[in-house]
């Protein structure tokens, strides 16, 4: 049983809370870790802690934005010869004037020419030697990209808090920027507990095994919310090594994340083995379904997060509290993580109980289709769900063309 008087906590942080309170409490009690500087390369993934600002103006000048001929409009007419008197491509611009009743050659991307104001596409062009014709009614539009026509000099193209997407990096390259501040990247360390888990491919080795699934879905949400796994490791169920490892991992991560273990049971070791480095709760367990036993702490200056031993549980668990957890130590907002949206059910769900539950589902032909199995323990539904449909405690069933609030899972 859990020796309370070891692991410190108020009765606030021992009593059952919502959801909201909860996530509450962790926007308010967590702080971004520190800020470096990386190189732009090797930056994706990132959150930026300050902004990214455009070191010039783009296009820096007029270009074309059509392969052509480049002219002054007000001196061209159809039909009419006009005389071809050099070239401009990006990278090696024309560098004379282009006089009435001349052109010259360009191509998309290219500067144009000192006087000049039009493309006209070379579909329209017909051209002999020296010489080039344009058709009559050749075209619709300039086709020129003005100076700053995509963003000025000193434009902020990112702000701190964005992650650098693949997208994200299109704009800070663009930028002219070869270095950018972002937030450390939080170190995660995983511990799955429970003498009856074995690595996948070794389980049916034993009767009385089952393959170790938690720890492995928990480090890729974590991987792809930012973080960095230094350690993922399943512990015995004995609280003198599970006390040794714990003091391991801390001092190895900024977070530390231990399935399984969660309950008051005798053999529930989760917060124990914490407690001789000084756990301190910030909640003890949280009013939904499923997932009532996730808790939060601090140990040794470091994070540590208890998430249940059944998959679904841990994994819906996961995505309500670490990535918002994982979101701010990266300077990020828990609302930038944690969208929630109406969206239309395709499907029935049941009345609920008097906890907060989140319903697995996935996206059917005209809204929201909820998973047959809807387990804490099962596993291969899970590969379906991709989202999570929020229903209030003591909610009334639901049916098809009702609204419900979800988010992605």
């Amino acid at each position: 049983m859990l020796d309370r008087g070891r692991v410190a906590a108020t009765a606030g942080c021992l009593r059952l809370i919502t959801v909201d309170e909860a996530l509450a409490r962790l926007e308010a009690e967590i702080s971004p870790l520190a800020i470096e500087e990386a190189a732009l390369a090797c930056a994706t993934g990132r959150v930026l802690a300050e902004p990214v600002t455009a070191r010039s103006a783009a296009p820096r000048m007029a270009v074309a934005a059509m392969d052509g001929y480049a002219v002054l409009d007000a001196s061209t007419s159809p039909d009419e010869p006009i005389r071809v008197v050099g070239e401009s491509r990006a990278g090696l611009s024309f560098s004379g004037e282009v006089g009435p009743g001349e052109a010259a050659r360009i191509f998309t991307g290219a500067p144009m020419p000192k006087g000049t104001d039009r493309c006209i596409m070379q579909e329209y062009a017909e051209r002999e030697g020296g010489i080039v014709r344009f058709a009559e009614g050749y075209g619709p539009g300039w086709h020129v990209r003005s100076a700053g026509s995509d963003f000025a000099a000193g434009d902020v193209l990112l702000e701190a808090g964005t992650r650098l997407s693949p997208r994200a990096m299109i704009a800070a390259a663009a930028a002219d920027q070869a270095t950018v501040q972002v937030h450390a990247q939080p170190k995660v360390a995983i511990i799955g507990t429970g003498d009856e888990l074995a690595l996948p491919g070794l389980a049916h080795l034993r009767a009385d095994a089952i393959p170790e699934s938690v720890t492995l879905g928990i480090a890729a949400m974590a991987e792809q919310a930012g973080a960095r796994i230094v350690d993922r490791v399943v512990g015995e169920d004995a609280l003198p090594a599970l006390e040794r490892l714990a003091g391991k991992v801390l001092d190895l991560a900024d977070v530390v994340i231990v399935t399984g273990g969660a309950s008051v049971g005798e053999r529930d070791f989760a917060k124990p083995m914490f407690a001789p480095h000084g756990l301190e709760l910030l909640f003890a367990k949280v009013a939904m379904k499923p997932g009532k036993p996730v808790w939060l702490g601090r140990a040794k200056g470091k994070w540590v997060l208890g998430l249940p031993g059944n998959p679904t549980s841990a994994m819906v668990t996961a995505r309500l509290f670490l990535v918002p957890l994982l979101a701010k130590l990266q300077g990020q907002a828990i609302g930038k993580v944690l969208h929630w949206r109406e969206l239309p059910l395709e499907g029935t769900i049941p009345e609920t109980g008097n906890r907060e539950t989140f319903t697995r589902a996935s996206w059917g032909e005209r809204g929201l289709r909820p998973l047959s199995n809807q387990e804490s323990g099962a596993q291969a539904a899970l590969a379906q769900a991709d989202w999570l449909i929020r229903c209030t405690p003591g909610g009334s069933a639901r049916a098809s063309g009702d609204m419900v609030v979800a988010t992605e899972f």
